[in-house]
């Protein structure tokens, strides 16, 4: 079983207001991720948010902890509703490749340039834990590089919103 965990805990700075509710095409970019998970995977989450389109739960150890912090509390919740595995995105990350499970294929594995993209192993929370809770700097690297995960290069680029004009031009490119 696979949970999808929508990552959407950030604080939007650049974009310079709740990202996760701006609208595209009509629709929040939070309900297009949860949307897209829901198709591939048994469950999905938010992490990082109270109220959402999908249940939400908190970052782990705390918020403002970056992406890590929610694919923390992703691999733990997933660890312990008994899912194998979990398939992350952020809220940003719209037009995600129709064939991104397969795409990945087995965990642990990302999309080399979408980091957050990725399929985790639920007990690679226990690496996680460890980076989180010591001192320094904590980095996607260092987790990806403690837990063996491959990158996988594609063709396919998922459109990432960070600003307002990143918004307007993907409703402008895909005529939403």
């Amino acid at each position: 079983m696979i949970l999808g965990v929508v990552l959407a805990g950030g604080r939007s700075s650049r974009f310079g207001s709740d990202k996760a509710l701006a609208e595209l095409g009509g629709k929040p970019l939070l309900a297009h991720a949860v949307e897209r998970l829901g198709a591939w995977c048994d469950d999905v989450v938010v992490a990082g948010r109270e109220t959402a389109a999908a249940r939400g739960i908190a970052d782990w150890p705390r918020p403002d902890m970056g992406p890590l912090g929610g694919i923390a509390a992703g691999l733990r919740h997933a660890e312990a509703e008994g899912f194998e595995s979990a398939l992350t995105c952020s809220v940003d990350s719209f037009d995600l490749p129709a064939d991104l499970p397969e795409l990945l294929g087995e965990p642990p594995c990302y999309l080399a340039d979408q980091p957050v993209i990725g399929h985790w192993p639920a007990g690679a929370a226990r690496a996680l834990e460890t980076i989180l809770t010591t001192d320094g700097k904590h980095s996607l690297r260092q987790f990806v590089d403690a837990i063996g995960a491959r990158p996988v290069k594609t063709d396919a680029k998922a459109a990432n919103i960070n600003t307002p004009a990143d918004l307007a031009a993907v409703e402008k490119n895909y005529g939403l």
